[in-house]
């Protein structure tokens, strides 16, 4: 049997990048079509990389199960998905170790404060797809709707609590490869972030370096859907009795 790795891909209400259970991927199996060869490239109206986007139907099986369960959690496919399935070993490891960062459910830090960092770093880093889908999870995670677009424009002004300064402060100081010395741990511990938590401020910053300049070089575009979530109520989900009054909103990842 292949071997087989776990990824929880990004949670509701969202992305992260967010489908509530865990996925089980397996190498090697291969939803059979159209020959492999043929590549699905995006109309000028809706390009959103440069390079070709694969069919999924000659996608591994377990890339399109990640894909179809996102996609019913959360009413649409971010184009991350389609963008990275044009290197399958490197989708693999690029959601496994997002889920690590992003999804666990131990240390100090929110899931708010996590996207708060990659908001902060993408915006350094000038990645448009980062910036926009983590500003969209910022926003149903903290619930504040403006917040994350002060962080991208300069969060060196934002609205930030002293704990959300000394953290980005932090994140950027790794996202420059700046020296990091002692004073940054006393710093932060004065805070209330333990060793651990600051690890995991490093590692997010130090991934999503990574992912930007991916997203730049491919030149991936966000998904409308993202520029709104957070900022407009969402429509309730009818009730078992209300089905005829008019469909869910399932835009949430």
């Amino acid at each position: 049997m292949s071997v087989q790795v776990v990824v929880r891909a990004l949670r509701p209400p969202v992305v992260g990048l967010l489908v509530q259970s865990s996925v089980l991927l397996t190498k090697g199996r291969v939803c059979h079509g159209m020959p492999a060869s043929v590549r699905l490239y995006s109309s000028e109206e809706e390009r959103i990389s440069r390079y070709p986007v694969p069919y999924r139907k000659n996608l591994p099986y377990d890339i399109v199960e990640l894909m179809e369960e996102v996609e019913a959690k959360g009413g649409f496919l971010p184009n991350v998905f389609k963008v990275l399935a044009h290197r399958p070993a490197e989708f693999r490891a690029f959601f496994a170790y997002y889920d690590a960062l992003m999804n666990k459910e131990t240390g100090g830090l929110s899931k708010a404060d996590r996207e708060l960092i990659v908001v902060a770093t993408s915006a350094h880093n000038h990645c448009l797809y980062c910036v926009v889908s983590h500003s969209a999870l910022h926003r149903i995670y903290s619930k504040k709707p403006t917040l994350a677009d002060q962080v991208a424009v300069n969060y060196q002004v934002a609205d930030l609590s002293a704990r959300e300064r000394a953290m980005l402060d932090f994140a950027l100081t790794v996202c420059r490869s700046e020296t990091v010395t002692d004073e940054h741990f006393s710093s932060l511990g004065a805070h209330g972030f333990d060793r651990e938590d600051i690890w995991d401020i490093a590692a997010i910053a130090a991934f999503f370096a990574m992912s930007n300049r991916l997203a730049n070089l491919t030149d991936m575009r966000p998904n409308t859907e993202f520029y709104n979530m957070g900022r407009v109520p969402r429509e309730k989900r009818p009730k078992p009795d209300e089905q005829d009054s008019g469909p869910p909103d399932a835009r949430c990842l």
